[in-house]
């Protein structure tokens, strides 16, 4: 795991103490991408915490920014964010 995970990792089991939390780096997928030149990467994010069980999608997403808020712009350039309830996991 690079030191990027681990840190996006870090902030969110803190924040969100998590179900499940796996993050993947999309960096080499955009080589060549204008936010690329800068140092930022891409990164996914699939998290279940039991945080989102009431809160709407637009919120969640708000809160895993926040958690990694520092971040963005420098160390990442960019988030796809799957947040999800207990609730929504088939079972």
């Amino acid at each position: 795991m690079n030191a990027r995970i681990e840190k996006i990792q870090l902030r969110l089991e803190e924040t969100f103490r998590p179900i499940s939390c796996q993050i993947e780096d999309d960096s080499a997928k955009h080589a060549g991408h204008a936010g690329a030149a800068s140092g930022g990467g891409h990164f996914s994010v699939k998290i279940v915490s039991k945080q989102f069980e009431t809160l709407n999608r637009l919120t969640r997403h708000r809160l895993v920014y926040d958690a990694v808020g520092d971040m963005m712009h420098t160390e990442i350039h960019a988030l796809a964010i799957i947040a999800l309830a207990p609730s929504e996991i088939p079972t």
